[in-house]
């Protein structure tokens, strides 16, 4: 499945095991010479606080809290294959459980808006040692002899956001990885590299932590939505335009809360033999 290009291979455990090492598989399955291919792998599970629990793993094989993209994903299957046919469910995730709303057209979920919470500022819950506290706006560090100003957003995952005029891959490719491994996010970090095309519209690229370039990232579209606010950039509603596909969000600053809105596609289903 994917949302705006986020490609996962995605396990029901509802109707078999979970696997004995998800870590190991996730590693297999992702890889897109002698796997399925995808940035990663999600098991959709049982849970006993929500319509059902997401586990998600990325390409090298750590565990993430959260997946926005994912999370419709989830939804969508949750729905289509009958584990719970709500237009409103609620799915548990390592950053919590979160609230989502169903487009539903012809008996499939198409549109799916997901309440991703309120986003985390404070540079120790984020994580980051770029300050010692209270939040990390325009704030230049150096990464590999180059001066960068970032901006920092946890949404259950951290994030670090890169304003630019061009996000080309000398910034996305050689950037990127750099950010993502620095010391000062004791957790790594996603990165998003943005260009701000008006107040209500931006282009984004992803170095997603433990997977590289992805098409698409929805806690990192979220994250760019925050940070564009914090920085004077962008309104609260904002069009986000990733490689994948376009992703609506809007920062709800009196209930504190983002909105994302977007699709999810089921491409196809097999079976794992190796």
């Amino acid at each position: 499945m994917h949302g705006a290009g986020n490609d996962y291979v995605y396990v029901s455990c509802f109707d078999q095991d979970v696997p004995s090492d998800p870590a190991e598989l996730a590693i297999r399955i992702s890889h897109r010479r002698f796997g399925v291919g995808g940035d990663g792998m999600i098991l959709i599970l049982p849970s006993t606080v929500a319509d059902a629990r997401m586990r998600m793993f990325n390409a090298d094989g750590s565990e993430s809290e959260m997946c926005g993209n994912g999370i419709r994903c989830v939804a969508k299957y949750v729905f289509d294959h009958g584990i719970a046919r709500k237009p409103e469910l609620r799915i548990e995730t390592g950053a919590g459980i979160l609230d989502l709303k169903l487009t539903i057209e012809s008996g499939v979920a198409k549109e799916i808006t997901v309440d991703m919470g309120a986003p985390i500022l404070e540079a120790p819950a984020i994580p980051t040692t770029i300050v010692s506290g209270g939040p990390v706006v325009n704030q230049t560090i150096e990464i590999a002899g180059r001066k960068v100003e970032v901006t920092c957003v946890s949404m259950g995952n951290p994030h670090c956001i890169v304003f630019v005029d061009d996000a080309n891959d000398d910034w996305v490719l050689g950037i990127g990885p750099q950010i993502e491994k620095d010391i000062r996010f004791p957790k790594r970090t996603n990165v998003e590299f943005v260009e701000v095309m008006n107040r209500g519209e931006v282009r984004q690229r992803t170095w997603e932590r433990g997977s590289g370039e992805t098409w698409a990232c929805g806690t990192g579209a979220s994250a760019v939505c925050v940070a564009g606010v914090l920085t004077g950039r962008t309104d609260e509603k904002i069009l986000n335009h990733l490689t994948g596909g376009d992703l609506t969000l809007q920062w709800d600053r009196v209930a504190n809360r983002v909105l994302m809105t977007g699709g999810a596609e089921e491409v196809f289903s097999g079976i794992w033999h190796s």
